[in-house]
């Protein structure tokens, strides 16, 4: 039975892989996790190459899928080293252990790898990363490509889906400030609206993942890089707008003209998809259908959002 190992499942977009290829294949999986670990997964530390060389000795799975990241700018600016650990040994030492096994791996990378100046960008478009951050990814994408002849970078937008606290999308993080400012006498949010962003739903770029495992899986891989992204073009201001709206709260929301963030930020990175869309695959779900479904899916006492309902 063909048998994919999913690494970092416990998070934002593993949760989403996970769940499709359950809910539509009758592969096995394997699942591993770091800090919320749940009774079907296992604990790794991917920073911990023996581990990991061990984990996939013994899983021997046929395809990995590394979900497993430092996506946070601030954070990685902050401390770079970090981040190259989770973004850049990490991926090498999967990979490593996935050529030795014979397995296609999977790596996702960010749309940050590019300035911004300059969109949208095709897979073979030359990076310029401007923060840690992307920096870390770009170096993780060389690490794969070096330590495989059978692997796939996926670059990604921002993502956003069903989540288990307001954190873990930089989209539904907004909520709490939106919410504060729909108080009585409260101050307003000021939101950014220089940077465009593409959000892309988690369980659409599971839908794209499930057919890349499938073509591997018929013998047909893709490998090299890859992008993928949601198509409709918002600033945080216009999504905080639509969230205010999906939430019926009456928010006072100010833009901000020009960037606000400590950790430089690129202006447009928009990904070029067509490498897949020529394949066939792909989906899209509506930006307002799916902030709909994701906070219908999360419980929330009126003005003041919280993870316990």
């Amino acid at each position: 039975m063909f048998k994919v190992a999913v690494i970092g499942a416990s998070g934002l977009l593993g949760r989403a892989i996970v769940d499709e290829l359950a809910a539509t294949t009758g592969w096995q999986l394997a699942q591993t996790a770091f800090r919320r670990a749940g009774p079907h997964q296992t604990t790794l530390d991917v920073r911990d190459a023996q581990a990991v060389s061990r984990y996939v000795e013994h899983e021997a799975p046929d395809a990995i899928v590394i979900a497993a990241a430092e996506r946070r700018p601030d954070v990685c600016e902050q401390n770079p080293d970090a981040a190259r650990a989770l973004n850049v040994d990490a991926v090498r030492s999967i990979a490593t252990a996935a050529r030795q096994r014979g397995a296609w791996v999977l790596s996702i990378s960010t749309d940050y790898v590019f300035d911004g100046t300059q969109p949208p960008y095709r897979c073979d478009d030359t990076p310029n990363p401007l923060n840690a951050y992307g920096r870390s990814k770009l170096e993780g994408e060389r690490a794969l490509l070096d330590s495989t002849d059978a692997g796939l970078v996926l670059r990604l937008p921002l993502l956003y889906g069903p989540i288990v606290d307001w954190s873990e999308s930089a989209v539904t993080s907004l909520v709490p400030a939106i919410a504060a400012s729909a108080r009585a006498n409260a101050a307003p949010a000021m939101m950014d609206a220089w940077a465009t962003r593409y959000p892309t739903f988690t369980p659409d770029v599971a839908f794209v993942i499930r057919e890349l495992l499938t073509r591997y899986a018929d013998g047909n891989p893709v490998c090299g890089i890859a992008q993928w992204s949601g198509d409709e073009p918002m600033t945080k201001y216009d999504i905080a707008q639509q969230l205010a709206g999906a939430l019926g709260l009456n928010a006072r929301l100010v833009p901000l003209p020009a960037p606000a963030d400590a950790t430089p930020r690129p202006r447009d990175c928009h990904l070029d998809a067509s490498r897949l869309e020529t394949l066939g695959i792909g989906r899209r779900t509506p930006f307002n259908v799916a902030i709909r479904a994701v906070l219908d899916a999360f419980p929330w006492r009126g003005d003041a959002p919280t993870a316990e309902g």
